[in-house]
């Protein structure tokens, strides 16, 4: 039996987040990924982006500490490789590439700022082999804080990716473009059309949690009027009483709201009336791609 450890860091517009993961490899046997750590903090660099368009120094400070604290838990658990990524507000930051050139420099650590397309291969690069049947047609939906990454799923097979700028804190700062709501519904209605039993698969801290309060046990999914009455739930809620009552971290109180009405809208887009929620994201797709390259490396490489 083989164990390889791969690292994933995740800059997002909410959170900065490390996943580290076994690979497992015995004979002949599937490979198994199996989650080590996962660490996350509520950086939201995209509270400075779509309020001032850059990054403030406080933050870009906080962003370097992470990312040392990334580095030395990556060292300790032998990671064999890694691969930072940063998204929507990286993206937007009129200075981005000065901030990934301080953190390259201050810590060692080189930052890939990907497009959304880029983003959505990474998400659909998920190992989803015990849940996807290729009978069935899919639409993966990846809610974050700067954009919202639809995938839709024909048979099993990708048939097309689009992100839209739909995040969760760009929803909070009043920031999503005109008329992109709309061109989300046009995008998920256009490649779902024909497509029978729509089943939606959702990833994301929000989705996540929203899973969680549900009840629901892990594996099964979550019903439209289910999502819809958490939805009303939470909305008519104040920030305050999610935090206390229903017992929310600060950093997730505001944002489960307008998670909530992305994932209820793709829903009602593509006609999906049941959605799964697996644990996986953005790093999970990091994880999964980082071992496929390692496998297909010439074996002198190795």
């Amino acid at each position: 039996m083989k164990i390889k450890k791969f690292g994933a860091i995740d800059i997002g517009t909410n959170a900065v987040r490390l996943l580290i993961a076994n690979v497992i490899k015995d004979g002949n046997e599937r490979t198994k990924i199996k989650k080590n750590t996962l660490v996350r903090v509520p950086l939201r660099l995209g509270e400075d982006v779509f309020k001032n368009g850059k990054i403030s120094r406080k933050k870009i400070g906080k962003l370097v500490e992470a990312m040392k604290a990334f580095k030395l838990l990556m060292d300790v658990f032998d990671v064999k490789d890694y691969l930072a990524v940063a998204t929507s507000a990286m993206r937007e930051a009129e200075n981005g590439e000065e901030v990934i050139a301080e953190v390259l420099e201050k810590t060692g650590i080189a930052i890939e700022i990907i497009d959304g397309a880029r983003e959505a291969e990474f998400i659909a690069h998920t190992n989803l082999d015990d849940l996807l049947d290729d009978q069935k047609n899919y639409l993966f939906v990846d809610v974050g804080g700067g954009s919202t990454e639809f995938s839709v799923l024909e048979k099993g097979k990708k048939k097309a990716s689009k992100s839209f700028k739909l995040g969760t804190v760009r929803a909070l700062k009043k920031k999503i473009p005109n008329g992109e709501w709309k061109r989300a519904e046009a995008w998920v209605k256009e490649h779902t059309a024909g497509l029978d039993d729509i089943l939606l698969i959702g990833s994301g801290g929000n989705i996540n949690k929203l899973f969680k309060m549900s009840g629901k046990v892990e594996g099964s999914p979550l019903s439209e009027a289910h999502l819809k009455a958490l939805y009303k739930m939470l909305k008519s809620m104040s920030y305050k009483e999610r935090v206390k009552e229903l017992g929310l971290n600060p950093d997730r109180a505001d944002v489960i709201v307008p998670a909530a009405k992305i994932y209820t809208r793709a829903m009602k887009w593509s006609g999906g009336k049941k959605i799964y929620v697996p644990s996986i994201g953005l790093a999970d797709g990091i994880i999964k791609y980082l071992n496929d390259k390692f496998e297909n490396k010439p074996k002198e490489e190795d």
